[in-house]
Protein backbone atom coordinates (compact mmCIF):
# COMPACT_ATOMS: atom_id res chain seq x y z
CA UNK A 1 0.00 0.00 0.00
CA UNK A 2 0.88 3.67 -0.61
CA UNK A 3 1.00 6.24 2.39
CA UNK A 4 1.39 9.69 2.11
CA UNK A 5 1.36 12.74 4.28
CA UNK A 6 -0.48 16.05 2.91
CA UNK A 7 -2.24 19.71 3.19
CA UNK A 8 -5.81 20.65 2.20
CA UNK A 9 -7.59 23.67 2.88
CA UNK A 10 -4.59 24.75 5.52
CA UNK A 11 -5.19 21.08 7.38
CA UNK A 12 -2.61 18.80 7.79
CA UNK A 13 -2.98 15.23 7.25
CA UNK A 14 -2.08 11.61 6.08
CA UNK A 15 -3.62 9.04 4.15
CA UNK A 16 -3.79 6.22 2.15
CA UNK A 17 -2.73 6.59 -1.80
CA UNK A 18 -6.03 4.76 -3.79
CA UNK A 19 -5.59 5.06 -7.60
CA UNK A 20 -6.19 8.76 -8.44
CA UNK A 21 -7.34 9.56 -5.20
CA UNK A 22 -5.58 9.82 -1.20
CA UNK A 23 -8.32 8.34 1.64
CA UNK A 24 -8.00 10.30 4.56
CA UNK A 25 -6.84 8.89 8.07
CA UNK A 26 -6.09 11.44 10.23
CA UNK A 27 -8.02 11.12 13.81
CA UNK A 28 -7.18 12.50 16.70
CA UNK A 29 -5.64 9.59 18.09
CA UNK A 30 -3.44 8.93 14.81
CA UNK A 31 -2.82 12.48 13.49
CA UNK A 32 0.26 11.74 11.85
CA UNK A 33 1.59 9.04 9.43
CA UNK A 34 4.58 8.57 11.93
CA UNK A 35 1.94 8.45 14.86
CA UNK A 36 0.30 5.35 12.67
CA UNK A 37 3.50 3.60 12.07
CA UNK A 38 4.40 3.84 15.72
CA UNK A 39 1.07 2.11 16.37
CA UNK A 40 1.53 -0.21 13.88
CA UNK A 41 -2.11 1.02 12.83
CA UNK A 42 -1.73 1.23 9.19
CA UNK A 43 -4.23 -0.66 7.37
CA UNK A 44 -3.52 -3.36 5.70
CA UNK A 45 -5.27 -4.16 2.53
CA UNK A 46 -7.27 -1.31 0.58
CA UNK A 47 -10.73 -3.17 1.01
CA UNK A 48 -12.78 -0.58 3.11
CA UNK A 49 -11.26 2.17 2.21
CA UNK A 50 -12.44 2.32 -1.34
CA UNK A 51 -16.16 2.68 0.70
CA UNK A 52 -14.46 5.61 1.85
CA UNK A 53 -14.40 8.70 0.42
CA UNK A 54 -11.68 9.98 -1.23
CA UNK A 55 -9.89 13.56 -1.93
CA UNK A 56 -8.28 13.77 -5.49
CA UNK A 57 -4.32 13.79 -5.84
CA UNK A 58 -4.50 16.74 -7.74
CA UNK A 59 -6.12 18.97 -5.21
CA UNK A 60 -3.77 18.18 -2.46
CA UNK A 61 -0.04 19.81 -1.08
CA UNK A 62 2.06 16.96 -1.06
CA UNK A 63 3.92 17.30 2.56
CA UNK A 64 7.23 15.17 2.85
CA UNK A 65 6.47 12.07 3.70
CA UNK A 66 7.51 12.23 7.17
CA UNK A 67 6.80 15.62 7.59
CA UNK A 68 9.04 15.73 11.57
CA UNK A 69 10.89 12.35 11.53
CA UNK A 70 13.03 12.66 15.06
CA UNK A 71 16.25 11.63 13.12
CA UNK A 72 17.21 11.57 9.20
CA UNK A 73 20.51 9.64 8.33
CA UNK A 74 21.84 10.09 5.19
CA UNK A 75 24.47 7.66 4.04
CA UNK A 76 27.51 9.38 1.72
CA UNK A 77 29.51 7.88 -1.01
CA UNK A 78 27.68 4.72 -1.01
CA UNK A 79 27.34 3.67 -4.51
CA UNK A 80 31.46 2.51 -6.44
CA UNK A 81 30.51 4.92 -9.40
CA UNK A 82 29.88 7.77 -7.05
CA UNK A 83 32.69 6.94 -4.71
CA UNK A 84 35.24 7.26 -7.39
CA UNK A 85 34.02 10.51 -8.97
CA UNK A 86 34.19 12.49 -5.68
CA UNK A 87 37.90 10.95 -5.18
CA UNK A 88 36.95 9.42 -1.95
CA UNK A 89 39.16 6.01 -0.08
CA UNK A 90 37.76 3.12 0.51
CA UNK A 91 36.10 3.05 4.03
CA UNK A 92 35.37 -0.02 6.20
CA UNK A 93 32.06 1.87 7.39
CA UNK A 94 29.21 3.59 6.46
CA UNK A 95 29.94 7.60 6.24
CA UNK A 96 26.84 9.11 8.20
CA UNK A 97 25.34 12.65 8.15
CA UNK A 98 22.72 13.91 9.27
CA UNK A 99 19.91 16.46 7.98
CA UNK A 100 17.50 18.38 10.03
CA UNK A 101 13.98 17.77 9.56
CA UNK A 102 12.56 21.40 8.14
CA UNK A 103 15.44 20.80 4.82
CA UNK A 104 12.37 18.65 3.87
CA UNK A 105 10.18 19.65 0.79
CA UNK A 106 6.97 17.21 -0.09
CA UNK A 107 6.28 16.25 -4.06
CA UNK A 108 5.78 19.00 -6.58
CA UNK A 109 6.91 21.87 -4.13
CA UNK A 110 9.91 24.05 -5.41
CA UNK A 111 12.90 22.96 -4.21
CA UNK A 112 15.30 26.40 -3.30
CA UNK A 113 18.11 27.28 -4.81
CA UNK A 114 19.58 29.81 -1.89
CA UNK A 115 21.13 33.49 -3.00
CA UNK A 116 24.57 32.23 -0.40
CA UNK A 117 25.54 29.79 -3.82
CA UNK A 118 24.38 28.84 -7.26
CA UNK A 119 25.77 25.20 -6.92
CA UNK A 120 22.55 23.38 -6.61
CA UNK A 121 22.94 19.40 -7.10
CA UNK A 122 20.69 16.75 -7.48
CA UNK A 123 21.14 13.37 -5.33
CA UNK A 124 18.46 11.05 -6.03
CA UNK A 125 17.99 8.19 -3.57
CA UNK A 126 16.34 5.86 -2.12
CA UNK A 127 14.66 6.54 1.68
CA UNK A 128 13.69 3.55 3.93
CA UNK A 129 10.96 4.62 6.90
CA UNK A 130 11.59 2.59 10.62
CA UNK A 131 8.56 1.29 11.55
CA UNK A 132 9.90 -0.68 14.31
CA UNK A 133 12.36 0.97 16.65
CA UNK A 134 14.99 -0.78 18.22
CA UNK A 135 18.49 -0.69 19.69
CA UNK A 136 21.73 -2.72 18.19
CA UNK A 137 19.23 -4.51 15.46
CA UNK A 138 21.06 -7.21 14.08
CA UNK A 139 21.48 -7.84 10.06
CA UNK A 140 19.01 -10.91 9.94
CA UNK A 141 16.79 -9.02 11.31
CA UNK A 142 16.99 -5.61 9.69
CA UNK A 143 13.89 -5.70 7.48
CA UNK A 144 11.35 -6.32 9.86
CA UNK A 145 12.06 -2.85 11.27
CA UNK A 146 11.20 -1.27 8.03
CA UNK A 147 7.86 0.39 7.54
CA UNK A 148 8.32 1.42 3.75
CA UNK A 149 10.19 2.74 1.23
CA UNK A 150 9.98 6.58 -0.98
CA UNK A 151 12.24 8.13 -3.01
CA UNK A 152 14.47 10.95 -1.84
CA UNK A 153 16.70 14.00 -3.50
CA UNK A 154 19.09 15.00 -1.20
CA UNK A 155 19.54 18.81 -2.56
CA UNK A 156 22.99 19.62 -1.65
CA UNK A 157 24.70 23.06 -1.66
CA UNK A 158 28.28 22.07 -2.77
CA UNK A 159 30.55 25.30 -2.15
CA UNK A 160 28.87 25.16 1.67
CA UNK A 161 29.32 21.33 1.96
CA UNK A 162 33.41 21.74 1.26
CA UNK A 163 33.26 24.56 3.53
CA UNK A 164 35.03 22.13 5.87
CA UNK A 165 35.29 18.17 6.22
CA UNK A 166 32.04 18.27 7.77
CA UNK A 167 28.74 18.45 5.57
CA UNK A 168 26.25 19.31 7.63
CA UNK A 169 25.70 22.73 5.90
CA UNK A 170 25.49 21.86 2.80
CA UNK A 171 23.09 19.16 3.50
CA UNK A 172 20.00 21.23 5.16
CA UNK A 173 19.47 24.53 3.42
CA UNK A 174 15.77 24.87 3.91
CA UNK A 175 13.88 23.30 1.06
CA UNK A 176 16.47 21.19 -0.37
CA UNK A 177 15.30 17.73 0.49
CA UNK A 178 12.72 16.26 -1.64
CA UNK A 179 10.65 13.45 -0.22
CA UNK A 180 8.03 11.88 -1.20
CA UNK A 181 5.26 11.79 -3.00
CA UNK A 182 4.48 8.01 -0.81
CA UNK A 183 5.78 5.27 1.20
CA UNK A 184 4.87 1.81 -0.45
CA UNK A 185 4.83 -0.32 2.39
CA UNK A 186 7.71 -3.38 2.86
CA UNK A 187 5.22 -5.71 2.29
CA UNK A 188 4.76 -4.56 -1.05
CA UNK A 189 8.33 -5.22 -2.01
CA UNK A 190 10.24 -8.54 -1.43
CA UNK A 191 13.38 -7.76 1.40
CA UNK A 192 16.50 -7.64 -0.90
CA UNK A 193 14.55 -7.01 -3.90
CA UNK A 194 16.71 -5.37 -6.61
CA UNK A 195 15.03 -1.56 -6.75
CA UNK A 196 16.42 0.77 -9.76
CA UNK A 197 16.58 4.33 -9.15
CA UNK A 198 16.90 6.62 -11.45
CA UNK A 199 17.59 10.46 -11.63
CA UNK A 200 16.33 12.85 -14.46
CA UNK A 201 17.10 16.66 -15.03
CA UNK A 202 14.77 18.24 -17.17
CA UNK A 203 13.84 14.38 -18.76
CA UNK A 204 17.48 13.38 -19.25
CA UNK A 205 18.99 10.84 -17.50
CA UNK A 206 21.31 11.52 -14.82
CA UNK A 207 21.88 8.69 -12.25
CA UNK A 208 20.70 5.48 -13.17
CA UNK A 209 21.15 2.47 -10.51
CA UNK A 210 20.10 -0.38 -8.25
CA UNK A 211 20.17 -2.01 -4.89
CA UNK A 212 22.69 -4.69 -5.57
CA UNK A 213 25.28 -1.93 -6.24
CA UNK A 214 25.09 -0.53 -2.60
CA UNK A 215 28.47 -0.56 -1.10
CA UNK A 216 26.70 -0.95 2.07
CA UNK A 217 23.06 -2.60 2.00
CA UNK A 218 20.27 -1.84 3.98
CA UNK A 219 20.49 -4.45 6.25
CA UNK A 220 23.88 -3.71 7.54
CA UNK A 221 23.02 0.30 7.70
CA UNK A 222 20.05 -0.78 10.31
CA UNK A 223 22.59 -2.12 12.08
CA UNK A 224 25.20 -0.13 11.87
CA UNK A 225 23.02 3.05 12.54
CA UNK A 226 21.67 1.50 15.59
CA UNK A 227 24.60 0.20 17.19
CA UNK A 228 24.84 4.01 17.98
CA UNK A 229 21.81 5.04 18.63
CA UNK A 230 17.83 4.26 18.99
CA UNK A 231 16.16 3.92 16.29
CA UNK A 232 12.25 4.94 16.51
CA UNK A 233 9.19 4.79 14.20
CA UNK A 234 9.26 7.10 11.84
CA UNK A 235 12.89 7.98 11.45
CA UNK A 236 13.95 7.57 8.12
CA UNK A 237 17.74 6.74 6.51
CA UNK A 238 18.58 8.21 3.04
CA UNK A 239 20.54 5.10 1.82
CA UNK A 240 22.87 6.62 -0.86
CA UNK A 241 23.23 8.35 -4.23
CA UNK A 242 24.68 6.69 -7.39
CA UNK A 243 27.49 8.33 -9.66
CA UNK A 244 26.30 11.27 -12.06
CA UNK A 245 25.75 13.89 -9.78
CA UNK A 246 25.91 17.55 -11.07
CA UNK A 247 29.65 17.91 -9.39
CA UNK A 248 31.48 15.72 -11.28
CA UNK A 249 30.49 16.73 -14.63
CA UNK A 250 32.78 18.87 -16.98
CA UNK A 251 31.71 21.70 -16.77
CA UNK A 252 29.52 21.30 -13.23
CA UNK A 253 25.49 20.99 -13.98
CA UNK A 254 24.22 22.91 -11.29
CA UNK A 255 20.14 23.27 -10.56
CA UNK A 256 18.89 26.33 -11.53
CA UNK A 257 14.87 28.34 -11.31
CA UNK A 258 12.53 26.57 -13.74
CA UNK A 259 14.40 23.14 -13.95
CA UNK A 260 12.44 19.84 -12.90
CA UNK A 261 14.22 17.13 -11.26
CA UNK A 262 12.66 13.73 -10.98
CA UNK A 263 14.27 10.70 -8.75
CA UNK A 264 12.11 7.18 -9.85
CA UNK A 265 12.47 4.12 -7.81
CA UNK A 266 11.10 1.03 -9.29
CA UNK A 267 7.85 -0.29 -7.37
CA UNK A 268 7.46 2.75 -5.15
CA UNK A 269 7.17 5.86 -7.54
CA UNK A 270 8.46 9.30 -9.11
CA UNK A 271 9.30 12.74 -6.69
CA UNK A 272 8.77 15.38 -9.04
CA UNK A 273 9.93 19.08 -7.68
CA UNK A 274 10.76 22.22 -9.93
CA UNK A 275 13.69 24.82 -8.74
CA UNK A 276 13.03 27.95 -7.54
CA UNK A 277 15.07 30.89 -7.02
CA UNK A 278 14.92 31.25 -2.87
Amino acid sequence: MKFASYELDGRASWGAVVGDTIVPLATPALPTLKDAIAADALPQSEAGLVLQAGVPLAAVTWLPVIPEPGKIFCIGVNYEEHRVEMKRERVGHPTVFMRVADSQIGHGQPMLRPPESEQLDYEGEIAIVIGRGGRRIAEADAWTHIAGYAPYNDGSVRAWQRHTTQWTPGKNFSGTGGFGPWMVTRGEIADGEVLTLQTRLNGKVMQHATTDMLLFDIPSQIAYISSFTTLRPGDVIVTGTPGGVGARHEPPIWMKPGDRIEVEVSKVGTLVNLVAQE
